[in-house]
């Protein structure tokens, strides 16, 4: 990764235009915090913090990477933007990292005795670049008092410039060149887009196929439903134009193409027809049915939930899948996550079940496994594996999984999957929200946030808001976190609620 996106360093050359510096992050044990909370952190032995965490990181340093990126989380109650031992005392000195050290997010103001805006045990702890995306200011003549009373050591002061310097004569940035100009003609470019296809065909991961209905038929009629179907935003996920990838619309992935554009196409080229139904309805019983369902787009702690269950409250992706099975129409699930999860009663629900994982903009991908051509065989055939075990239950961690890492069946394999226990294993009713109904930046599910005036009433997500006639306007704001809450103000007679 680190070579891929830096190019090997040579000595007295600047990093080629056409890379970009490295980042080994987040350092460390950002996975592994107490109920994978987000910003959490890491109740482990220093053990397996070094066995499990630790083992990216010299390698990246030995690639060259040219900057590094302190977690937001911690590890035994000490953030790691604050924790001197191992900025400074493990990645600088025992694993020998030469270059910058970058904070995340305003993450320094979470350190007991700082602020966003004064944070001088930061970089006393061997951070060498704030990120202050909103506090540089504040946190600039803080930083400046600090060095004059002496409480910001010179000698650690000079060594942080002298970092930031080092990475920035290594881009080219100090003879005036730009780093990373790129032909920004590429963007989009067949050649990108079809390997993005190739990639979203090898990444799906066949758990089931009971009775051989995949690959569809040449010539099927093929009902394309759930809300994934027809949805690139659902597809592509957090990070994705936005930082939750919410708020997005078809115009702003312009070589776009959903999965039941893809499926549609390559049914349509095999001789059969191929048909969106947003509710799963249809006039003529259907040969198959491809259900295309899962996560809406998150990013970071807007992720977070307290148990593996996929859906527990209002379980609608289930009810439309027996809802078809009751009609004796086959079911094949196509599953859109970030993450294994538990699905046992969708997967009971589904004669093939495809973890689909975020394949992106390029659904035709999909449909290259899952749809036969005339000749009645798929452009390809699963060779995906599970990169993370699929649980057995709802609880986490996984320690039992239904599907161990590294399975994955292909179409020469005739594994039948019979039923499965759809108990969670969990109290998964009382790990849920039910009496607030608000954080974390968003509204808790199953509630949501609108806007109202007389003029009408808009949903609030991720990206501001303004209600129909402009008399309530929302956006996200800094209050502990990123994003945390939202400032709602009014001009008018209007709802937020």
């Amino acid at each position: 990764m680190t070579l891929g996106l830096q190019g090997e360093l040579q000595a007295g050359k600047p990093v080629a235009p056409d890379r970009v510096p490295a980042t080994a992050k987040h350092f460390l044990a950002d996975g592994g915090t107490a109920g994978g909370k987000d910003q959490g952190d890491a109740q482990i032995s220093e053990r397996d913090l070094v066995r499990i965490h630790a083992p990216g990181y010299p390698a990246a340093i030995d690639g060259g990477a040219l900057t590094a990126m302190a977690s937001f989380s911690g590890w035994d109650g000490v953030k790691h933007q604050g924790n001197k031992s191992l900025l400074t005392d493990v990645l600088k000195e025992r694993m020998g990292f030469d270059g910058l050290i970058v904070g995340d997010w305003n993450g320094h103001g979470q350190i007991p005795g700082c602020t966003a805006t004064d944070c001088a045990a930061a970089l006393n702890a061997g951070l060498d670049l704030y990120m202050a995306p909103d506090s540089w200011k504040g946190l600039y003549e803080s930083l400046a008092a600090d060095a004059r009373a002496g409480r910001v050591p010179m000698a650690r002061l000079d060594d942080a410039v002298r970092r930031v310097l080092r990475v920035k004569a290594k881009l080219g940035m100090l003879e005036g060149a730009r780093p990373g100009g790129g032909d920004y003609a590429l963007v989009g470019a067949p050649q990108h887009l079809a390997l993005a296809r190739e990639a979203v065909a090898k990444s799906l991961v066949l758990l089931k196929n009971n009775g051989s209905v995949l690959p569809i038929k040449p010539g099927a009629l093929v009902l394309v439903t759930g809300d994934g179907a027809d949805n690139l935003s659902k597809q592509t996920g957090g990070w994705t134009i936005t930082w939750q990838g919410t708020g997005t619309t078809p115009a702003d992935f312009p070589n776009g193409r959903s999965i039941y554009a893809g499926i549609a196409r390559a049914v349509t080229e095999a001789g059969g027809t191929a048909t969106l139904s947003r509710d799963g309805s249809f006039s003529a019983r259907p040969d198959v049915a491809i259900v295309v369902y899962g996560e809406d787009p998150y990013a970071e702690f807007q992720g977070d939930v307290p148990t593996l269950d996929y859906q527990p409250s209002g379980a609608t992706d289930l009810a439309l899948q027996r809802k078809l099975k009751a009609a004796g129409v086959p079911v094949v699930s196509v599953f859109l996550s970030g993450r294994p999860l538990w699905t046992n009663p969708e997967i009971n629900a589904s004669d093939a079940f495809v973890a689909a994982w975020l394949p992106g903009s390029q659904g035709d991908g999909v449909a290259d496994v899952l749809v036969a051509r005339r000749n009645r065989r798929p452009s390809r055939d699963f060779t995906g594996k599970l990169s993370f075990s699929w649980p057995r239950t709802a609880a986490s961690p996984v320690a039992s999984p239904l599907f161990r890492y590294g399975y994955g069946l292909s179409y020469r394999d005739r594994a039948q999957v019979g039923r499965l226990s759809e108990a969670p294993g969990v109290d998964v009713a009382a790990a849920l929200n039910v009496e607030r109904y608000f954080a974390a930046g968003r509204a808790l599910s199953p509630g949501t946030l609108t806007v109202s005036d007389p003029g009408g009433a808009r949903p609030v997500e991720g990206p501001p808001v303004t209600s129909p006639a402009g008399v309530v306007t929302v956006r996200s704001v800094d209050v502990a976190a990123q994003e945390d809450a939202k400032r709602i103000v009014w001009n008018g007679q209007g709802n937020a609620r």
